[in-house]
């Protein structure tokens, strides 16, 4: 039986010559940014759940970056996991000079000055409560994170960051006011060429569990369902990106990334800034999980997932895989 079809979408599809041709997305190692996690200790630690990454030392974060930068990945935020003697219920470590991210900064500059430094800016890696704010108790036993008392600190937690040489800081608390605030201070101290990635659109998700485990910081008390925003939400994170944009931000992220591409769409449609996606632990752990198990193909599935993030509208993906996909994406 002879069918007439004039309109058969397959032709563009008979050879990867064609399908490369009119292919829409292209992901390339320049997309990539790679989260790591430094430590006070002498040696790398394997992180149980994490597997492939580690908690480096900052001789180990070298080598990683001048790997990383031949490998063509040329961004990196820093996580400091920081130890429990120098948590305090206000995080002063967070702004302290010689702590453990200015010095990672120098030490980075120094060997690596190719190398853009980002910087996580939020509490919880200090906080001896645990939450990317200040917590106040009440006598009736309920809390409450203090925003403005949090925006201060972290202003100071970004100035510190930024005199160590950071080249962008990324606030990802969620306070409100505090982009505006932190673009201040930098400005103030003629600081106004560091740039602020603002996590404009940072859901409460479930997706956290592996990286508070890396960096032992998970709330002592409660949840961020007052600060995050609620994953059933989605016209709410146009309007945290628009205030981000206006209060000085130069990037703004989606967080997660993976099942949140509806949101990295209509946010890239409401802004004129570059967007950015965190493909967060829970994402890579569930990659990592079924690859190891034998049932995805662990290349196919992670360059198929970050290509997803991208054709989202994502300009730039932050990614645990960033190593293996640039090592991939040169042998293709």
């Amino acid at each position: 039986m002879i069918i007439h079809l004039p309109i058969r979408p397959r032709r563009n599809r008979k050879s990867e010559t064609i399908r490369e041709l009119i292919r829409e997305t292209r992901l390339s190692t320049s997309d990539l940014i790679y989260p790591v996690f430094v430590h006070e200790g002498t040696h790398n630690e394997p992180i149980d759940s994490l597997p492939g990454c580690n908690r480096w030392s900052i001789k180990g974060l070298v080598e990683e970056a001048k790997r990383s930068m031949d490998l063509g990945i040329k961004s990196m935020v820093l996580f400091p996991v920081i130890p429990d003697n120098k948590k305090n219920s206000d995080a002063t470590e967070s702004y302290n000079p010689d702590g453990l991210i200015p010095q990672t900064i120098l030490t980075l500059k120094d060997q690596v000055p190719d190398m853009t430094i980002i910087t996580d800016v939020a509490l919880d890696p200090y906080n001896s409560d645990g939450h990317d704010g200040i917590v106040e108790f009440r006598i009736d036993g309920s809390m409450e994170i203090l925003n403005d008392a949090s925006v201060e600190v972290l202003c100071k937690q970004a100035l510190c960051h930024a005199d160590a040489g950071a080249d962008i800081v990324a606030p990802s608390d969620m306070m409100d006011g505090r982009i505006a605030a932190i673009r201040a201070t930098l400005d103030s101290e003629a600081l106004d060429d560091v740039s602020i990635m603002a996590y404009s659109a940072k859901y409460a998700s479930a997706l956290y569990g592996p990286f508070r485990g890396a960096l032992d910081s998970s709330p002592k008390a409660g949840d961020k369902k007052t600060y995050q925003m609620d994953p059933a939400n989605s016209r709410e994170a146009i309007r945290e990106a628009q205030l981000d944009e206006n209060e000085g931000a130069d990037i703004v992220l989606v967080k997660p990334a993976g099942i949140y591409g509806d949101i990295i769409s209509k946010i890239k449609a409401n802004t004129m800034l570059p967007v950015a996606a965190y493909q967060v632990s829970g994402e890579y752990l569930m990659i990592k999980a079924a690859a190891q198990s034998g049932w995805l193909d662990e290349k196919s599935i992670v360059l198929e997932s970050l290509t997803s993030i991208r054709r989202a509208g994502a300009d730039m993906i932050l990614t645990y895989f960033a190593p293996q996909a640039a090592q991939w994406l040169r042998e293709k």
